[in-house]
């Protein structure tokens, strides 16, 4: 286990780009871009829709990264590289001999980042008609993990120490909040893992629906840690109340608060072949500014009586994947 940890951190922070061809399986990635670069991709993004000539805030965000070796990339270096996009040009020819790296770059990014942006409607009612209708938008189509409503604090810890079982490394993000707040599914998806683990307690784990990206929720609550139905094999949609937060785990005895802070455990495998999934070299990314970008994205859920089960409050549809 020791060996697996390393190896993903390594894989994370200390190897440099490399030359991949177009359909070989990646088996490391880097990234190390912030908050405040995501988000002015994302408005750039979302801006550019309009016109004649539309953005892709991965292709942004591939192209400033060449520029500053995947680490560094700033507002400044984002905008940029949106001006070069606007031009004629394709990455390729602006890039020339660099365009290798640009190639890895965008895989890369776009296995991170690849389901949270595009468009989506939600389900309201027409104020004049008083009738439910479907209202498109696009930009964030990914949800926070916390439902709207629901206070909680989280701070950059990937790569912390932890001790419990042997010595490792932290691998996702917690985020500190009270006991019962209800967790979201971040993306859409099927439920891969269900129960108990000793280090996770009461967790979830749930594949994108283009298989790249696997999400972690750990430490759910005791007694009732999952939503209502919720099984393996089942699909959920974004925003979807699939758990509550918690203390559990550090047992190998199920149901049991070993956790000293209520929090969620947070965190986003990428798998490029099924091998990569439980393997000594897995690939863990570090969430905390994607966190942060998803904060502006919260689904706003209540307690349904009759139903006796959490729901949402405004139905969603994916019009990509439609």
């Amino acid at each position: 286990m020791k060996k697996r940890i390393f190896l993903c951190v390594l894989s994370i922070y200390l190897l440099a780009p490399q030359v991949f061809a177009e359909d070989e399986v990646l088996h490391w990635v880097e990234f190390n871009v912030d908050y405040p670069a995501l988000q002015r991709a994302l408005d750039i993004d979302i801006a550019s829709q309009g016109e004649e000539k539309p953005l892709d805030w991965i292709d942004i965000l591939a192209l400033a990264a060449v520029k500053v070796g995947g680490n560094g990339i700033t507002v400044k270096g984002v905008n940029e590289a949106a001006e070069q996009l606007r031009k004629d040009k394709s990455p390729q020819e602006l890039l020339g001999a660099q365009y290798k790296y640009f190639s890895y770059y965008h895989r890369a990014y776009e296995a991170v980042l690849g389901g949270l942006v595009g468009s989506y409607a939600i389900e309201v009612t027409n104020k004049e008609t008083g009738e439910r209708e479907w209202v498109p938008a696009y930009g964030l189509k990914a949800f926070s993990p916390i439902a709207a409503g629901y206070g909680y604090s989280h701070y950059s810890d990937f790569g912390n120490r932890r001790t419990y079982g042997f010595a490792r490394r932290h691998l996702g993000n917690d985020l500190m909040g009270a006991l019962g707040t209800p967790i979201i599914a971040v993306e859409s998806g099927t439920v891969e893992a269900l129960g108990w683990n000793q280090y996770g307690g009461w967790r979830i784990g749930i594949r994108s629906d283009d298989r790249l990206r696997y999400y972690y929720y750990a430490h759910l609550r005791k007694d009732t840690p999952y939503a209502k139905g919720l099984a393996v094999g089942q699909h959920v949609c974004a925003g979807d109340v699939i758990g509550f937060m918690g203390r559990t785990g550090y047992s190998t005895k199920e149901n049991v608060n070993n956790i000293d802070t209520v929090h969620l455990h947070f965190g986003m495998q990428l798998v490029f072949e099924e091998s990569q999934k439980e393997c000594d070299s897995e690939i863990w990314v570090d969430v905390y500014d994607i966190v942060r970008l998803l904060s502006a994205h919260r689904s706003s859920v209540r307690y349904d009586k009759e139903q006796e089960q959490w729901v949402r409050l405004y139905p969603y549809r994916d019009l990509d994947a439609e």
